[in-house]
Order: structure tokens, then C-alpha cells, then sequence
């Protein structure tokens, strides 16, 4: 059913503002309406088109009211976060991803004009650890690598959309599992993390990663939006790099601490408000994690435009990395940085 009404859940983020603003500037929609707890950034206000802001938060049942007053055919639930970059409230982002996400599907599924779900998921839902497959499919099973964090979230909010398409099979429903995002103004885990002048890693560990550039999953979230595509689609760009080739990549210094330590490192980094590490977080980076991209160029019909390493230079050369020079500096760090993960390991005993 081609959109004409669409809503989009997230617009206060990057991709979700993103979004909202291209929409509205497509003279095919008749109305595009973007809810969110809080506005998009200044640019987006800005160039938004004819797009419209509702202030709404999608755990509020009335959200349905929304909907339903707008005769909304399509909606995009942009909305979700599964890593988010700095110290955050877990409830909160747990009632978003999970009870948002049920309050959204169940007004979908009131709402005889809704034809149209886009979902944006994550590559999280298939975990990350030392059994895990080399790539994963779309059809490989879902083990998020902790029972509490945000990837648990993802897998939860995929059980709902799938509840849905056993009540309504006749909405069409767009399930787009987004590898980890990066690009000059993404702001998330990894970016920090490769940021940071002294970058700790896993002693013995190298994981690969496959990246996805800001730009190409708005393209892919538009195109789901434009186009009929029901599915569940891998998003991330082709090939890898592994976790030492992109710290060098990035201009930073490694220093490689034991896999003991690691916890209170990841600690230390979100006690001073710089990272947010989570379990989830911290076995990507132990393990990694590649997906295959063949369903999203057959059948979705999208060949992301930035491979891997493009997408991270393209995020180097637009956050202006330069390569750390100062060694006396940089020892100095390292040894605070060990000295604070041995004194944490030691006060937890």
C-alpha cells in the first residue's frame, strides 16, 4: 500500500530527526507527523518541510489517539535505543524499548489504516560471544549477550512485531536489524569509545567489526517507507575491520588489559560520564559481530554505499581525529587507567 500519512516515532535522535525531515520534504506524502518526548535538534526544525512535530510519549496509551485523529497508514518506529553512548537511565530506556514499542504496535493493530510498519531493530539480537556463528543470517537464532541489557530489549520488541503480523497479516511490516551505527555526528558507544586518547581493549581478544554509515540507514529507512518490502532485512556496510586495525585507523593508542580488569574499566569510564559500557558492549568488543547482507541487495534491493572502512575514516576525518603524538602523556594515562581498574578490582573483593 503506498504511504500517504506517515508517522515517525524517535525524532529527537539523529536518524529519527533525520528522517522526519526528508519525508517532509517529499511532496508525495500528504502529511508526515514525528513524535517525541522531546523536538528535534535546531536543523531539523529548520528544514523539516511540511513535516509536523507532535510532542508524545509512545508509553502513553494515547498515542493510539494520535494515530487513529491522523488516519496514519504508515508508521516507522524509529524510537528504539540499544546502546546508548553516555550514562543513562536503564528503566527509562527499557520502558521506551519495551513498553513504548508495545503501546505503538498495539495502536497499530486498533488502526484499520495502518497498512505500513517499519521497524528499526538492531544486529544486537543475535548476541555476541566465543560460540557465536562467523556471520549470521536473518534466520539465525536470537541470544542477546546478557538477559537484562538493551539487546534484550531488541529481542523483545521483535517478539512483538511478529505478534503483530499474526494478528494483522495485512500490514505490511519492515523489520531493518541495523548494524552499529557510526559517521561524523553519531554519537554512540563505539564513537566515544574510539575517541578516547588511551583505548582499553581485551587482552588476547580482536574482534571484527562491520560498521554501518548514519547515511546509508536513512537511506534504507526511507526506502522501506517508499517501497513495498515486508521482511526481516540484515542493514550494515560490506567487510570489517578488526577492533586494533580501527584504534590505529583512528590515531589512538591501544593498551590491552586483562579480561578481569575489563569490568572495572567499564566502570571507571561511565563513573566519569565518558562511556557507557554495558555487558552487551563489552562482549562485542571481546567477540564482535558480522552479519550477511545478501537479503538487503536481492531482495530489499539496497547496496549500502560506504563500506566499513569508509564509513570509520569518513567518522575519523569528520570528528577531526588526530593521532595522539605525546608518549609521556599517554603513559600517564595508561597508568591511571590501570591503577583505577586495580584499585576498583580490589575494593570489590
Amino acid at each position: 500500500m503506498p504511504s500517504n500519512i506517515v508517522l515517525v516515532t524517535g525524532v529527537g535522535g539523529e536518524l529519527g530527526g533525520k528522517l522526519l525531515a526528508r519525508l517532509g520534504n517529499n511532496p508525495g506524502f500528504e502529511r508526515v507527523i514525528g513524535v517525541d518526548t522531546v523536538p528535534p535538534g535546531r536543523p531539523v526544525l529548520q528544514r523539516m518541510g511540511r513535516a509536523e512535530f507532535v510532542r508524545a510519549d509512545i508509553r502513553n496509551p494515547l498515542i493510539a489517539k494520535v494515530i487513529s485523529t491522523a488516519n496514519v497508514d504508515t508508521v516507522v518506529h524509529a524510537a528504539t535505543t540499544c546502546h546508548p553512548a553516555g550514562p543513562s537511565g536503564r528503566t527509562a530506556i527499557k520502558e521506551v524499548n519495551v513498553i513504548g514499542t508495545m503501546r505503538l504496535l498495539a495502536a497499530c493493530q486498533r488502526s484499520p489504516r495502518v497498512g505500513k510498519l517499519v521497524v528499526k531493530s538492531s544486529a544486537a539480537v543475535y548476541g555476541a560471544g566465543a560460540r557465536s556463528q562467523a556471520v549470521f543470517t536473518e534466520d539465525s537464532e536470537l541470544i542477546p549477550a546478557s538477559s537484562s541489557g538493551y539487546a534484550k530489549d531488541a529481542v523483545e520488541m521483535e517478539g512483538y512485531v511478529r505478534g503483530l503480523a499474526r494478528r494483522r497479516p495485512d500490514i505490511t511490516i519492515t523489520t531493518l536489524r541495523c548494524g552499529n551505527l557510526i559517521g561524523p555526528a553519531v554519537d554512540t558507544v563505539l564513537t566515544r569509545y574510539f575517541a578516547l586518547p588511551v583505548v582499553p581493549s581485551v587482552l588476547g581478544y580482536d574482534a571484527r567489526l562491520q560498521l554501518l554509515h548514519s547515511s546509508d540507514a536513512l537511506d534504507v529507512l526511507e526506502r522501506a517507507v517508499l517501497t513495498e518490502r515486508a521482511g526481516v532485512f540484515n542493514v550494515a556496510a560490506d567487510g570489517v575491520l578488526t577492533l586494533s586495525q580501527a584504534i590505529r585507523r583512528a590515531g589512538r593508542v591501544e593498551l590491552p588489559v586483562p579480561k578481569g580488569v575489563v569490568p572495572s574499566v567499564a566502570k571507571l569510564l561511565r563513573g566519569a560520564r565518558v562511556v557507557d559500557f554495558s555487558a552487551d558492549q563489552v562482549r562485542l568488543l571481546n567477540f564482535g559481530r558480522v552479519v550477511d547482507t545478501t537479503r538487503l541487495t536481492e531482495t530489499f534491493g539496497y547496496t549500502p554505499r560506504w563500506t566499513t572502512k569508509a564509513a570509520f575514516d569518513d567518522y575519523i576525518s569528520g570528528r577531526g581525529l588526530h593521532p595522539v603524538l605525546d608518549g609521556d602523556r599517554l603513559a600517564g594515562l595508561a597508568g591511571k587507567v590501570l591503577v583505577a581498574a586495580a584499585t576498583g578490582q580490589a575494593a570489590a573483593r
